[in-house]
Parts: structure tokens; sequence; C-alpha cells
């Protein structure tokens, strides 16, 4: 098959395939072994070393969705994250962040980065000028994420290349609630694609994985660190998440289209303060999203009325889960100031605009008009408590 220009559904379901050469199976056979011959062979294979064959096959699909050279996956998302910048990054280097920021991350940075003599700054805003104020002498990597959690905020891709390239500062994104079915970010100059492949890669809430990608000649520097964190997957889960990937556009291109009918009923709902979605006019970003995304993401944000009781709303829901993750089939909701923003102080999370009320939804593939349904009737009981 020629790989030259094929459709993301193609991608998906064909390239990072491992040839069943037995029984001419189907689907990717699963090689479960942990050990390798190492004589006589072209390949030392060793799992933490990330070259067993279902490891090599499905970091080629990855590359080739994201448009980068090579990838590698890894344990978790954040240990992608982790080792990505720390591959990066050494004592007396600096490194740029934005205000809003997941808050593993964050708290990744605060509580460990002392620990390594690595500074880092975060950026007051979204524009240029907000980077530009940040970025110093000794700067050598600039960490964005985009659409952002859970404001859903936007960074312009192309500006944040053009500011590092001349600078010869590495730029990282986590591309995660945008997945590579809505964003490519190396058509915007973009050096190293993160994702937590738990969420829209895998996509049905079972597996927990990450994945980087990027040049050759980057891979091959996070990997030289990599091997020696051994923040490896295991071969049963590279299967599963190589299985799963076959559906990801199919699943983020329904999940995106209900994210949007949901965002702008949300939107006219008068117990409803304010919905965070880059494809609502409304949204701060929705121009730059129009230009560096595809399909936008099956990820907002909404506000309720001050003083409405957010836990007893999502208690209230009866098809739409209150749990922690996202990006699986099944719709799901929570409160980030009690999870992924958790971490956090009460006044960092003030600084990032992050209430109480706030519920990050994580839109499924279920029917719109039952997701709306269960929404209006937990809308409906807080409206009653209120009253009372």
């Amino acid at each position: 098959m020629k790989q030259k220009n094929l459709g993301v559904n193609t991608i998906c379901t064909h390239i990072g395939e491992v040839e069943d050469t037995q029984f001419k199976g189907a689907i990717s056979p699963l090689f479960m072994s942990s050990s390798y011959a190492y004589e006589d062979v072209d390949v030392k294979r060793y799992p933490r070393y990330f070259n067993t064959p279902n490891q090599e096959a499905l970091c080629k699909k990855i590359a080739m969705l994201e448009k980068c050279e090579s990838a590698l996956i890894f344990g978790s998302g954040m240990a992608a994250v982790s080792t990505a910048l720390l591959a990066f990054l050494h004592k007396g280097d600096h490194v740029v962040f934005p205000q809003t920021l997941y808050g593993g991350t964050y708290n990744f940075i605060v509580e460990e980065f002392e620990k390594f003599g690595i500074e880092y700054s975060f950026a007051k805003g979204f524009s240029e000028k907000d980077f530009l104020e940040v970025i110093q002498e000794n700067t050598k990597v600039i960490y964005i994420e985009t659409p952002s959690n859970p404001l859903m905020r936007i960074t312009d891709l192309e500006m944040i290349g053009d500011l590092a390239k001349p600078r010869g500062i590495v730029t990282m994104i986590d591309n995660t609630f945008a997945s590579p079915i809505n964003q490519t970010p190396a058509d915007f100059g973009i050096d190293i694609i993160i994702h937590s492949a738990t969420k829209y890669m895998g996509g049905h809430s079972d597996i927990c994985a990450g994945a980087v990608a990027a040049s050759e000649k980057h891979i091959d520097k996070i990997w030289n660190l990599a091997k020696n964190l051994g923040g490896s997957l295991s071969d049963y889960t590279v299967w599963l998440l190589e299985r799963s990937m076959k559906t990801m556009a199919l699943r983020v291109r329904a999940q995106n289209k209900n994210a949007k009918k949901i965002a702008r009923w949300l939107e006219k709902h008068p117990l409803v303060e304010r919905v965070y979605y880059p494809r609502l006019s409304s949204h701060p970003d929705h121009e730059l999203a129009k230009k560096q995304m595809k399909g936008y993401t099956g990820m907002l944000s909404f506000e309720l009325k001050e003083k409405l009781d957010a836990n007893l709303f999502m208690k209230s829901l009866k098809m739409i889960k209150q749990s922690m993750s996202l990006a699986g089939v099944e719709s799901t909701i929570l409160s980030p100031a009690k999870t992924s923003h958790s971490l956090l102080s009460a006044e960092e999370r003030k600084n990032q605009n992050i209430s109480d009320g706030l519920l990050r939804f994580s839109v499924g593939i279920e029917e719109t008009e039952d997701m709306i349904a269960d929404l209006e009737g937990a809308f409906q009981q807080i409206s009653n408590k209120s009253l009372v």
C-alpha cells in the first residue's frame, strides 16, 4: 500500500499493523514476549527499549497521523509529558508555559523542576506579546496546550513556531484535547506533539497510555532518556490501543458533532452563566480555532449560574457519568476544582478562572437528544432545589 496521501480513516485502520505471516489473520497478532534473542538478529528487542514488534508498529500509526517522522508510546500521558520535557531541559535551562495547564502537568512543574535546577515562567495570556515577555536567553523549550484544559483556550500554533525557531527553542504541545483528527500541530511548525493516549486515541476508558510524535532526531533524544526512566507500555495495552485507534476518526467526528449541538443548547440555557467551546462565536479564540483546527473537539466546559449547586447537578444526571478522565465513547462530567485541578490551591485556580461552578463535559457518541434530556433533568433538579 502506498502511504502517501492516505485518508485519515485508512491510516487509522491500516498503518501500524503487524502482519500475521503465519495464519494471515485480518488483525495484528499480539507478541507478549518480554524476552527476545540478541544474537543473529537485525534488532535486539527489549520492552523497556520501546522496540517490541507491537510497540514499533503502533508508533508508525501515531507518527503518520501527526505528520511526523517518528513516535514513542508510554505508560501514561504524564510519562510522555515528563520524559519529553526532561529530555530537553537541564540545570540552568528555562522553559515557558501558558498560564492555563492541565493540573497534573502544573503539579509536575512546581514540585519537580526546582530539584533539577530548571527555571520556568508562565505567560500571562495567549498573545505573542505575552510569550515574548517571558522568553529569556536561557529559554530552551516553549510548551503549550491547545485547546487548554478545562477552558478550551486556543494558542496560535504558527505564532509559537515563528517565535521559537529563530531563537533555537524547541516547541512542544499537549494535543490531547484536539487529537490528530482535529489538529496536526506539525503543519504549523511545532516540533514535538504529546498525547495522553488514554483519551481520544484509546477512546473506551479502559487503557492508560501516552504518546510523543516528532522528528527522528527529537525522538532519539527522548528515547535516550525514556529507556532509563522506564515508562514503557505493556504489549497487551499496545495491542488494545492499536485496535482502538482503528475507529478514532469515526468516534472523534461523532463527538465533535454532538459537542457542537450541546454547546449551542447550553449557551441558551437560563441556568448557564457561560459555555467554553471554541466552535461558538462567543468563544474568545473562535477565529483562531477556525484557522488551525479541522473539527474542534468533543470537549467543552460550562459554568452554572452563581449559587447553583454543581455537585447536586452532577449527581442528578442519569446517563452522563460523573467520572474522572475524558474522551471515551460514553459521556462524562466532572468538577475540575475537585479533580484535574485539585492539586492547585484555591488562589491558583482563581487565577486560572476555574470556579467551583465550572463543569467539564466530555461529550460521547450517544444520541444528542438523549444527552440534552439528561442535562435538562439535572437543571430542573437544581432549579427546584434553589426554590426551596
